[in-house]
C-alpha cells in the first residue's frame, strides 16, 4: 500500500512539473498570438500578456491582403517539398552503401564527412561557388548547397546498421539485387527515421533566411522569411508611417512581427502532429547502436 501510495505521489510530482515545463515553453508564443490579436491601445499601455486584449485582426488583414505574401508562402511550400524529397534521396543513396561494413574505402568516406562537421570552407568560398555554377538567383542555389547533412546522415547509418543483416542476406540469396533490397526491405522498415529526417530537414528549409539573402534578388523567388522580413522593415512600416502617423506606427511594428511570426509558424507546426508516432522512435532508434 506505501509502494503504490508512493508511486502515485510520484506520478502526480511528475505531471505537475512537466506541465509547468510545457507551459513555461508555450508562453512566449502564446503572448506573440495576444500582440497580434490585440488592439493598438493595449500593446501600447502594455496590457497584453498570454490573452489578447480587445480582439483585433488587422495586423493579420494588412499581413494577408499583400498577394505576394501568398505567392511567398506558395513558393516556400515548394521549394521546402522539394529540398526535403532531394536532400532525403542523396541522403539514403549515401547512407546504404556506408551502412556495409565491409565497403572498401568505408573509414576513409566517413572521416570526411565527420570533418565537415567542424570545419567548413566559409560563407565567400560558398557564394563563389553557387556562382560559378550559375545557380545565383535560382530555386537550386536554395536546394544543392545543403543537399546532405553529415550529422542527418550518421543517423541514417547507424538506423541501418540496426536492421537486422540476414534480411537482406536471404533477399541476396532470393537474387535482389541492391536496390531492390533497398527499395523493398530496408526503406519500409526505416519509416521512423526517415519521417524524422524529412522533418527535421523541413524545418530547417521553412526557416532558412541567410541564404535567401546571399543569393535571391527576384521577388518571385523570395521565400516567405525573407518576405516576412523586408514586408516589416520596408514595405508596409513605411505605408502606415505615411497613412497613419507616429502613434499608430509604435504600435504596429510590433503587431505586424507577431501577425509575421504566427503566419509563417502555423503551416510547418501542422506537420507535426501527421509524423508525431515516428519522430521520438526514429529519434531513438537512429540514435543508439546495437
Amino acid at each position: 500500500m506505501r509502494a503504490h501510495t508512493a508511486n502515485r505521489v510520484f506520478d502526480t510530482v511528475n505531471i505537475i512539473v512537466l506541465a509547468a515545463g510545457v507551459l513555461l515553453c508555450l508562453a512566449p508564443f502564446f503572448h506573440i498570438i495576444a500582440i497580434s490579436l490585440s488592439s493598438k491601445e493595449a500593446i501600447l499601455s502594455g496590457k497584453v500578456s498570454l490573452f489578447p486584449v480587445a480582439f483585433n485582426l488587422e495586423a493579420y488583414n494588412q499581413v494577408i491582403s499583400d498577394a505576394s505574401m501568398i505567392r511567398s508562402l506558395g513558393f516556400t511550400v515548394l521549394l521546402t517539398c522539394a529540398f526535403t524529397l532531394s536532400c532525403m534521396l542523396m541522403t539514403i543513396a549515401a547512407g546504404y552503401p556506408l551502412s556495409k561494413r565491409n565497403l572498401k574505402g568505408r573509414k576513409t568516406f566517413m572521416f570526411v564527412i565527420v570533418i565537415t562537421m567542424f570545419f567548413s570552407g566559409g560563407v565567400i568560398p560558398e557564394y563563389v561557388l553557387v556562382r560559378n555554377l550559375h545557380l545565383l538567383d535560382s530555386m537550386g542555389a536554395l536546394i544543392f548547397p545543403g543537399l546532405i547533412n553529415p550529422f542527418y546522415l550518421i543517423i541514417l547509418i547507424t538506423f541501418f546498421h540496426n536492421i537486422p543483416s540476414s534480411l537482406e542476406e536471404s533477399a541476396e540469396i532470393d537474387g535482389s539485387s541492391h536496390f531492390r533490397t533497398l527499395v523493398s526491405i530496408v526503406l519500409p522498415l526505416s519509416m521512423p527515421v526517415i519521417a524524422t529526417l524529412s522533418l527535421f530537414y523541413a524545418v530547417g528549409r521553412w526557416n532558412g533566411f541567410t541564404d535567401t539573402l546571399m543569393y535571391i534578388t527576384s521577388p518571385e523567388l523570395y521565400p516567405l522569411q525573407l518576405k516576412l522580413y523586408q514586408l516589416i522593415q520596408n514595405n508596409l512600416i513605411n505605408d502606415l508611417v505615411q497613412q497613419e502617423g507616429t502613434q499608430f506606427v509604435r504600435l504596429m511594428p510590433e503587431s505586424l512581427k507577431a501577425a509575421s511570426v504566427v503566419f509563417a509558424t502555423v503551416p510547418i507546426l501542422l506537420v507535426y502532429p501527421w509524423l508525431q508516432r515516428y519522430f521520438v522512435s526514429g529519434v531513438m532508434l537512429g540514435a543508439v547502436k546495437g
